[in-house]
């Protein structure tokens, strides 16, 4: 006997507590990831104390979505290559390298765009 099959609206609900529960257990576990939600308040709190315009927002809030989400890949490759091959392999190492540099990459972006914004302002 076949199963009813459930509805799209249910499949994207279903999705999207998957992808809370996800996020929520990446900020409770991972390190980085605590520290990158503490600058992500830090400049929240600064962006509303030096008023700063809505196209910075806009640059300061995909910043901050761009790095976590990166950050969160980066955690999913770790997982998956240690998983994979749990001691150490040159191949494996290589793997989490690249992926810790596309972390590397949007951080460095971020704080380039932090300093645009910021700069003027203390100055």
């Amino acid at each position: 006997m076949q199963q009813k099959k459930e509805s799209f609206l249910i499949n994207r609900l279903k999705s999207v507590g998957y992808a809370f529960k996800g996020m929520v257990l990446l900020i409770k576990t991972e390190s980085s990831i605590k520290i990158q939600v503490f600058i992500a308040v830090v400049m929240t709190i600064a962006g509303f104390y030096f008023e700063i315009s809505k196209t910075e927002w806009i640059a300061q809030i995909a910043m901050i979505g761009l790095i976590m989400s990166i950050e969160g890949m980066n955690t999913a490759v770790e997982y998956i290559s240690d998983f994979i091959h749990p001691d150490h392999h040159p191949k494996i190492g290589l793997i989490k390298d690249v992926a810790a540099g596309a972390v590397f990459i949007a951080a460095i972006t971020a704080v380039i765009i932090g300093g645009i914004i910021y700069l003027p302002k203390m100055v």
